[in-house]
């Protein structure tokens, strides 16, 4: 298994978990570019998880496998369901380099509405209501009474995030797009003032989480989560909760699960969201089109790699709907500041 040193790895997992009973079988269950996560199963049928970071050089500070396992570890046993943290290894010698161990949690993973066909439009409606109160309990932690409060830098995140962008355009922009310039310039100009300081998980979505029956079981990938102002995961997971109206004819794979139908409106879990937490949403549409610019300069990034040829021999990319894409999401944002 490719990324696995089988024999060291399962040395190291016999002395830190009671019961273990080798050989192991191991399979990936999901790589790419980001970490890579294998299920491994023993002899008694039991399963676990164990995450690492991609092959080849990476930078380390991107995937960072401590920062992951201490985050689900401080959260075991909150009101925020993550998977059972079982160790860390920072050793490299162990397998090349640091990996963690979960326990494995069944569930399904609703990446598009292909997958989400499974769920019964019922559990669809209650799924998408627990999706939101768990998201107002993670912002509700206090990030020191469960030993984060050193995570990150609590105050100006907005302002942080604008600049690091702003240099990621800037570093990786091949033509014109008036509309990032513009947005830019709305964002700097009308940031709202950020009110206290949460967990903030930086990729909330349908897609980052085991479910089942109508609730999360296990929410996932928290390599992006730090401190800062929680709105900005509100924005985020608003701008992926896609209703079905509002997918086009022909759109480009994947199609986000909520646009099956089914699911609670943007509406009602931004007011549960409100009722749960005190917090006004009142500005939500600011951090909406902050999301959307800021996945435009990450995709613009992507875009040109792909165009320089960093990324390989790529079959099948179509650099048109890449380029498209930036585009598309700087609109979407400044149409959200009008």
């Amino acid at each position: 298994m490719e990324g696995i040193d089988e024999e060291k790895v399962t040395a190291w997992l016999v002395e830190r978990i009671g019961g273990l009973q080798p050989p192991l079988r191991f399979s990936l269950i999901a790589g790419g570019h980001s970490n890579l996560t294998y299920r491994f199963v023993d002899q008694a049928g039991a399963a676990y998880v164990l995450r690492r970071p991609p092959l080849g050089n990476v930078l380390e500070s991107a995937h960072d496998m401590g920062r992951e396992h201490r985050i689900i570890a401080a959260l075991q046993g909150s009101e925020v369901p993550v998977a059972p943290a079982l160790g860390l290894c920072a050793d490299a010698a162990v397998n090349g380099a640091p990996f963690y161990v979960m326990g494995y949690v069944e569930g399904a993973v609703l990446h598009d509405t292909e997958v989400t066909k499974s769920v019964a439009e019922p559990d669809r409606h209650q799924l998408g209501l627990h999706v939101i109160e768990v998201l107002a309990r993670l912002h509700s932690i206090d990030p020191d009474r469960v030993g984060l409060g050193d995570l990150g830098r609590k105050e100006a995140y907005l302002a942080r995030q604008l600049k690091r962008w702003n240099r990621q355009w800037e570093a990786s922009k091949t033509h014109e797009i008036p509309e990032m310039e513009e947005t830019s310039r709305i964002l700097a100009e009308t940031m709202p003032e950020q009110v206290g300081a949460a967990i903030v998980h930086g990729d909330y979505r349908l897609g980052n989480m085991i479910v089942g029956d109508g609730a999360i079981r296990a929410v996932l990938d928290w390599e992006l989560c730090t401190l800062g102002d929680p709105l900005a995961d509100v924005g985020y997971l608003l701008n992926s909760w896609v209703q079905p109206e509002e997918v086009v004819a022909d759109p480009a794979p994947p199609i986000p699960p909520t646009a099956i139908g089914g699911f609670p409106s943007r509406e009602a879990i931004s007011e549960l969201y409100e009722r749960r937490t005190g917090r006004s949403l009142n500005a939500i549409n600011y951090y909406r089109a902050f999301s959307h610019w800021r996945l435009a300069a990450i995709g613009q990034g992507v875009y040109k790699r792909y165009l320089v040829g960093a990324m390989g021999k790529q079959d099948g990319i179509n650099l048109d709907t890449y380029r498209e894409s930036v585009r598309s999401r700087a609109q979407s944002a400044l149409a959200l500041l009008a």
